[in-house]
């Protein structure tokens, strides 16, 4: 099977930007990737373009990627639109990767783009409820309703009704936060202790959106936005852009000077109805992914995992099995996933401080990975880091994420 490298890496800082369009971001971070990998626009033979709010903001549907790139000069080579929620760059990535592997081209871009902030703050809070299905979502709200009732915690008049003043989906967070506290006795402060630590990652971040560090204590104080999450535990809204530009082994011969990173797996999957109870998407698809690149948890020196909330975290390194299923908590209390731990965990700040533009947020663990694996990371530099793995969740369908995308590296 034809194994692929990933070549050139571009990111813009995530932020927000008023002024700033996608196409804009897009074509920043595409500039970046083609500096990145030494190459030009014209060795490019197709794009896979993530975009998910684009067209409910500004009216611009079906051709988003043909858009960003024709107006910078690129044509004729096939463009492919993908729209997987907050799994589309990782999803964009994916499809390059097996684009390669089938043989269709030997030279790929896969960028992601997104503008979420709005001068109607509550315009773009809603907007993330179009990651759920709208036809169920008063039955879904009622499902969150219920499941948070059954857990017994008493937190359903502070926190009021799903998607009040927040995006749903820390709604749907908070429910699995309960459900881990009430199953496995994790606590707040443990959520506050990944949180802290995240923090100081991204202050040692130039491109993260959040560069200040926080105490434990300032992350416990901050607004309370639904039990037992505060402000600060909770990805913001924001803008930004990631590329990566992938290629084959034979054209990767070809070039002169490539600090190449080496793909073992990229595994994507829907999720599935099921109770909170029964084995989860990160837990089905991770194993495909550690059986394709021929590792285990064990292996792996370094993890973005996908913490739009700092539960996501604590839920992710279990589901990885980089620790005993309920023992998220403890681990991350032992100092094992911050910078200097075992297995450094979202040493980019994750979603919760890199920030969470959805269409690019997968490709911006990628970045972060392939930096840290070329020893290109700087004052957040993990020693020796040799493999990474990145697991990114898209959109929520019932107790789980309706997609998601593993994707193992390797130094190359």
């Amino acid at each position: 099977m034809e194994s692929v490298y990933i070549i050139g890496l571009g990111m813009i800082p995530f932020a927000k930007y008023a002024d700033r369009t996608v196409r804009s971001m897009a074509h920043e971070s595409i500039i970046l990737a083609l500096a990145d990998a030494g190459l030009a626009k014209k060795d490019l033979e197709a794009v896979y373009f993530s975009n998910t709010f684009w067209g409910m903001y500004t009216s611009q549907h079906s051709i988003r990627g043909e858009c960003v790139m024709r107006s910078m000069g690129v044509g004729e080579i096939p463009v492919i639109n993908v729209e997987n929620a907050c799994a589309g760059a990782s999803t964009a990535l994916n499809q390059a990767v097996l684009g390669i592997k089938a043989q269709a081209f030997d030279c790929a871009l896969a960028v992601g783009a997104e503008k979420i902030t709005h001068p109607d703050k509550g315009f773009a809070l809603g907007a993330y409820a179009s990651c759920m299905d709208l036809e169920k979502i008063e039955e879904s709200l009622n499902l969150f309703l219920e499941l948070s009732a059954k857990l017994n915690m008493n937190t359903a008049e502070q926190d009021g009704q799903p998607g009040q003043g927040r995006s749903v989906f820390m709604d749907a967070y908070a429910m699995g936060a309960k459900w881990h506290m009430q199953k496995f006795g994790s606590t707040q402060r443990q959520l506050a202790t990944i949180c802290a630590k995240n923090h100081w990652h991204g202050s040692l971040n130039p491109l993260a959106q959040y560069q200040q560090d926080m105490t434990v204590e300032e992350v416990l104080a901050d607004k309370p936005v639904a039990y037992p999450l505060t402000r600060a535990m909770c990805a913001p809204i924001g803008d930004g852009a990631a590329a990566a530009i992938v290629c084959s082994e034979r054209f990767l011969k070809k070039l002169t000077a490539p600090r190449p990173v080496k793909i073992l797996a990229s595994v994507l999957g829907q999720g599935r109805d099921r109770s909170l109870d029964d084995e989860d998407i990160g837990e089905r698809l991770v194993k495909i992914a550690y059986e394709k690149a021929g590792v285990g948890p064990k292996d792996i020196d370094l993890a973005e995992l996908h913490d739009a909330t700092a539960y996501g975290e604590l839920h992710q390194t279990e589901a990885m099995g980089f620790c005993p299923m309920g023992e998220g908590g403890p681990w991350a209390e032992t100092g094992a996933t911050k910078l200097g731990g075992s297995q450094p965990v979202n040493t980019s700040g994750g979603l919760e401080c890199r920030g969470h533009p959805i269409g690019a947020s997968g490709l911006a663990q990628i970045y972060e990975i392939g930096l840290q694996l070329r020893g290109e990371a700087g004052k957040r530099q993990v020693d020796g880091a040799r493999i990474g793995l990145a697991e990114n969740g898209g959109g929520n369908i019932g107790v789980e994420e309706a997609a998601m995308c593993i994707t193992i590296l390797e130094k190359a």
